[in-house]
């Protein structure tokens, strides 16, 4: 979940002019990040090994 030190954060980061778009692009991949590093930090990951074997499920 992003805070609202994050979204300040990243609109500091923003040019003076901007599009919502652009913004609510800009958010939407910080969360997924943050969400993405939680889940590693839970021990929510799997193996490089495992991840080739669904890839190759994917072409079979």
């Amino acid at each position: 979940m992003l805070t609202k030190e994050k979204v300040k954060e990243q609109i500091e980061k923003f040019p003076d002019e901007f599009s919502i778009d652009d913004l609510v692009e800009r958010l939407i991949l910080i969360e997924k990040v943050e969400k993405g590093l939680n889940q590693s930090d839970r021990g929510e990951t799997i193996s490089d090994a495992d991840l080739d074997n669904e890839v190759e499920k994917w072409f079979r």
